[in-house]
């Protein structure tokens, strides 16, 4: 995790592709970095992926941007609340379909900013892994990446032989896993299956497009195999409590990250038990 080195707002839409559209929300944080980007895709009749934040302002600069089009689809990658909360009433301006990941209304034990899970959500259809949707010319097909959180989906646009990939890959920091939802064995396991596709492009929605997809994979996995050596090293060391461990494992970041990052340890030490690496109590010990 990073603190931004810059912001920049804005609500005209950016052409990424001659299929890809974005539209920055307002919304920059510690979490979401510059803030929500949300994806146009396709023309004449597009689609509109992680509508963002219940912000008119940025609800208002989406309806401009696709002003001589139509929208047929509002797709959510998961139910934060910098993601779907828009999907409503961008659904209810448009006629639009809310489709993609299911419903999820959890307590996380944060706190975050971002954490915390959208309940105005609701879908008109859920998308299976595999399941595609079509334009008149595009293609999305849903790929379940669960990880940062339980329902979260990916999507392939077809004809770009490119993936909007929402907060399991990010453009410009890791993401955080945080229980009890967020399931860090469920994460790599999904990074793996990105690792073995062949997308040639990556769009999250935090940061700039990823052009190197499989290597920025392969790098991530690394960097979750080192924070697993740094925990086991830690507990080794008597140092059993995640409060104890994030100063230590995360040098450098703003303080404000600690409890996100205090989540993330807690993913690693859950799966690392589970696994048969280390012991829960009081604090955690080596198996």
């Amino acid at each position: 995790m990073e603190t931004p080195a810059a912001v920049q707002i804005s609500d005209i839409a950016q052409s990424l592709s001659p299929r890809v559209r974005r539209v920055l929300a307002a919304n920059p944080s510690p979490f979401t970095y510059t803030g929500t980007q949300t994806y146009i895709v396709g023309t004449g009749k597009v689609s509109i992926i992680d509508p963002g934040p219940a912000d008119p302002a940025h609800l208002e600069a989406i309806l401009r941007a696709t002003a001589s089009e139509r929208i047929i689809a509002v797709i959510c990658t998961h139910t934060h609340r910098d993601h779907s909360p828009a999907a409503a009433p961008l659904a209810m301006a448009t006629g639009a379909e809310i489709v993609g990941c299911g419903p999820l209304v959890l307590d996380d034990s944060g706190p975050r900013a971002d954490a915390a899970f959208d309940r105005t959500y609701a879908p008109d259809r859920v998308l299976a892994d595999g399941e595609r949707l079509y334009g008149l010319d595009w293609t999305l097909e849903a790929v379940t990446t669960p990880g940062h959180t339980s329902n979260h989906l990916c999507y392939h646009l077809v004809e770009d032989n490119a993936l909007f990939t929402g907060d399991h890959v990010m453009g410009w920091s890791t993401t955080v896993v945080s229980p009890p939802d967020g399931d860090m064995a469920d994460y790599m396991r999904s990074l793996d299956k990105l690792g073995a596709r062949k997308d040639a492009l990556f769009y999250p929605a935090h940061g700039e497009p990823i052009t190197n997809p499989q290597q920025f994979v392969r790098g991530l996995g690394g960097h979750r195999r080192q924070r697993e050596r740094q925990i086991l090293t830690l507990v080794g060391e008597g140092i059993g409590a995640i409060e104890a461990m994030v100063p230590r494992m995360y040098k450098g970041i703003d303080e404000r990250l600690y409890p996100a990052a205090g989540q993330s340890v807690l993913a690693h030490l859950i799966d690392l038990r589970d696994r048969g690496f280390v012991s829960e109590g009081k604090v955690w010990t080596l198996a």
